[in-house]
């Protein structure tokens, strides 16, 4: 069983579930960079912090990201992921 070197972990609670868009994002931009074994999107279970949605957190470096907006989650990815 492998694993990958990097996580994005999105809330899937009621209001971070809304924003589906974001999560889109992230997977066509890891199949876009040819990151499929290397990264993984996966969703958690609400982190009660609905009036910051959508809630995200990547992995090794436990970076928390809030309030994601579709802009962001471009720029994000681009620092969290391949630099």
């Amino acid at each position: 069983m492998t694993f990958p070197e990097k996580t994005i972990l999105i809330c899937d609670g009621s209001k971070c579930s809304k924003h589906k868009e974001i999560r889109k994002i992230f997977k066509e931009s890891i199949k876009t960079h040819g990151l499929k074994d290397m990264v993984e999107v996966v969703k958690i279970e609400c982190t009660d912090r609905c009036k910051h949605a959508p809630v995200m957190c990547f992995q090794p470096k436990n970076q928390w990201f809030t309030n994601v907006s579709m802009w962001q989650a471009e720029k994000i990815f681009k620092e969290m992921i391949l630099d």
